[in-house]
């Protein structure tokens, strides 16, 4: 299989070389986690010297005696080399029950630079305060953005081509070695069910998995729209899918904190306060609501609007819904002192269209940067002080 240098992460985890906190690499399954610590170990040996790598796998069955957090505490003391800068790097950690323990106790030595991976149910961000008593720092990994699928097939250089491609096959890279749509989708399936059927099951001891499935399955069909948990239980017992608003407000927390979805939450713009009524969820990678629900409701400005989202959050920008007085901006991105408010759509060549977009924004009274990505096909223009932006040009920006 063919890889590329992800090098915004490599370049992360490079920055946080030396600190004393434990460094933990999350992400939703298959979204490059082991491959990036792996690239770490390359770039740490080819330039660094005077070094001693404790690397474990637990996925090898190399590995397979120190599944036990006493074992592998003593394994790990057991490698260590005075004199020399001690890594510590342990891949898919959750399959050695209690691993906390251990890697607490190695961590309080202030002797080794820790970092850790593992699936996504089992090192959610609503654990880690408790799993890890010491300092940590997650570094995020997203499935790839456009810009990493156009270097993995730089072959290929008509990038309408590659954008329309990578609509509906996502990032999930590891479905890029499937010739055909059949088996890239079974791929990006069995990763999706493994996490709902398997891994939230396991983490949360449900019951069930119906409801967990419909759902998922009901927050990918109704992307970009206002969701409560009261409105989802009432369609869901509409279908015969029997349940409560109580636990579809569980199942949606279980779905994000797996990084399954996203939840962005309103924000009032005039008032500059945040709403807590409804709140939108947006999928961590396209391909999977093709490769589940393939076609059906194929609506693209939503497709497009799903992935102007999750590639803010990529750039590390804090994302909110807008609401001013009675009208929506698709999304409000602040970082730092940035604040950028945004409306995305499919087509605005219509000028009925491209002023539902547009008017929303001139309301606003601020002097923040303003702008509308859509599929223009044209190079960047402005409009009343508005930036108008093509989708895939701007997806390619840094």
């Amino acid at each position: 299989m063919k890889t590329i240098v992800r090098k915004k992460y490599l370049d992360r985890i490079i920055e946080l070389n030396g600190t004393p906190d434990i460094k933990i690499i999350t992400g939703i399954r298959r979204s490059g986690k082991s491959k990036l610590m792996q690239a770490y170990i390359e770039h740490l040996k080819e330039n660094c010297e005077n070094i001693n790598i404790i690397f474990i796998d637990f996925m090898d069955l190399e590995f397979e005696e120190i599944k036990e957090y006493h074992a592998l505490h003593s394994y790990v003391e057991q490698h260590y080399v005075a004199g020399k800068t001690n890594y510590l790097f342990v891949d898919e950690v959750q399959m050695c029950p209690k691993f906390e323990l251990a890697i607490n106790s190695l961590y309080s030595k202030g002797k080794y630079d820790i970092y850790v991976t593992g699936s996504n149910a089992f090192l959610l961000s609503a654990d880690l305060a408790t799993l890890f008593t010491g300092r940590y720092i997650q570094i995020h990994v997203f499935p790839f953005s456009f810009k990493e699928y156009c270097e993995y097939y730089d072959d290929v250089t008509d990038k309408d081509k590659l954008f329309d491609e990578y609509s509906f096959k996502g990032g999930l890279a590891g479905s890029y070695v499937y010739p055909n749509d059949r088996d890239r989708s079974a791929y990006i399936k069995e990763v999706y069910e493994t996490i709902v059927t398997r891994d939230l099951v396991q983490k949360y001891a449900l019951p069930d998995t119906t409801v967990l499935q419909r759902l998922s399955e009901f927050l990918m069909d109704n992307i970009s729209n206002l969701t409560s948990p009261n409105k989802v239980s009432q369609l869901l017992n509409a279908n015969n899918v029997t349940t409560n608003h109580v636990t579809v407000g569980k199942y949606i927390k279980y779905l994000c904190n797996a990084f399954v979805f996203y939840d962005i939450k309103r924000y009032d713009i005039r008032g500059k306060k945040y709403l807590e009524s409804s709140e939108k969820f947006y999928l961590c990678d396209t391909g999977i609501r093709y490769a589940i629900l393939g076609s059906r409701n194929m609506d693209y400005g939503r497709v497009y609007e799903n992935m102007v989202c999750i590639e803010l959050l990529r750039r590390g920008y804090d994302v909110y819904v807008g609401k001013l007085y009675q009208k929506e901006i698709d999304f409000v991105a602040q970082k730092g002192s940035e604040k950028i408010y945004i409306q995305v759509s499919d087509n605005i060549s219509g000028q009925e269209t491209f002023e539902r977009e547009y008017s929303p924004l001139l309301q606003i009274r601020d002097a923040y940067p303003k702008m509308i990505i859509a599929r223009t096909r044209h190079p960047e223009y402005s409009y009343e002080g508005i930036e108008i932006h093509d989708i895939a040009e701007w997806l390619l920006q840094e």
